[in-house]
């Protein structure tokens, strides 16, 4: 049986990469993708944060690197087009999340997926779409 679609949110991917709490749950849940045939979900968005806070941390060389890595993994990066962004508008304006979790919420909802994370912010949405806790 496939597992449900999960859409990663910039701490997912970030805890993977700099091997921080969580990674080990991020490491079996992209085996599991790959090994299903199912790719994880990303918003352009949340890969642009990934791809800023890499940059701005780590320097340009390793922000490319990461890049790279993530065109290698089971990740489908999904643009963010007027509907999506209307959603994340919408959870904007009723939380105090981040504009990029709002998207990453909003892709989960949109898809009837569930958002992997260990981000605190997203309790505040656990109504309104599923979440999987990595810690």
């Amino acid at each position: 049986m496939k597992p449900g679609l999960r859409v990663l949110d910039s701490y997912s991917v970030i805890a993977y990469l700099e091997n921080e709490p969580g990674a080990k749950k991020m490491i079996e849940l992209l085996k599991m993708a790959r090994d299903s045939g199912t790719d994880l979900l990303l918003c352009v968005i949340n890969w642009g944060e990934v791809y800023h806070i890499t940059r701005r941390e780590l320097g340009p060389d390793r922000a490319e690197e990461v890049v790279a890595l993530l065109h290698s993994l089971p990740i489908e990066i999904i643009d963010a087009d007027t509907p999506l962004t209307k959603v994340a508008a919408e959870f904007k304006s009723k939380h105090k999340m981040s504009y990029a979790d709002c998207f990453a919420a909003a892709l989960a909802k949109s898809r009837n997926g569930e958002v992997v994370t260990g981000d605190k912010e997203f309790e505040q949405v656990e109504k309104e779409v599923r979440i999987h806790w990595i810690e």
